[in-house]
C-alpha cells in the first residue's frame, strides 16, 4: 500500500459508520497541518476551532498555552482511531505507539461525530 502524503490546507473528514440523517457520513471541515511550522503552531492562539485539525506526522500533543479544552484522537497510518482523550489546557499528552497522525477538535465534538477507537476515517481534499 502506498503511503499517502498530506500537505497544509483544507479538506473534508468523514467517519465511516457514522451516517447523518440522509444515511451518508457527515462532512466535517478539516484543516491539515503537515509542515513543521503549521504543526508547531497547531491550535495555539485560537479561541476555538470549527471542525478539526489534523497534525501529520505526529505521535503526541500538548495543550500548553492553549485557551480551551480539546478532544485528541490518535490515528494509525491507515487513519484508524487508536485512542481518544480529552485534554484540558496546560497538559502534556503521552505518545501513543503506532500513532502517525493526531486529530484535534473542540472538547465534546468527537463523541458527537462518532469518532471512537476502531473507527475508520477518510480525508478528501
Amino acid at each position: 500500500m502506498a503511503r499517502r502524503r498530506f500537505s497544509d490546507g483544507a479538506a473534508v473528514l468523514r467517519v465511516s459508520g457514522a451516517p447523518d440523517a440522509q444515511g451518508t457520513p457527515e462532512a466535517i471541515p478539516l484543516e491539515i497541518a503537515a509542515s513543521y511550522r503549521a504543526r508547531t503552531r497547531g491550535l495555539l492562539g485560537r479561541d476555538g476551532i470549527e471542525g478539526a485539525l489534523l497534525l501529520t506526522p505526529a505521535g503526541s500533543v500538548h495543550t500548553v498555552r492553549m485557551r480551551f479544552a480539546i478532544d485528541v484522537a490518535y490515528l494509525s497510518r491507515d487513519l484508524t482511531v487508536l485512542a481518544v482523550v480529552t485534554m484540558a489546557p496546560g497538559r502534556l499528552g503521552l505518545p501513543r505507539l503506532r500513532s502517525r497522525h493526531v486529530l484535534e477538535a473542540q472538547a465534546g465534538q468527537m463523541a458527537a461525530w462518532g469518532i471512537r477507537p476502531g473507527a475508520r476515517l477518510t480525508i478528501t481534499p
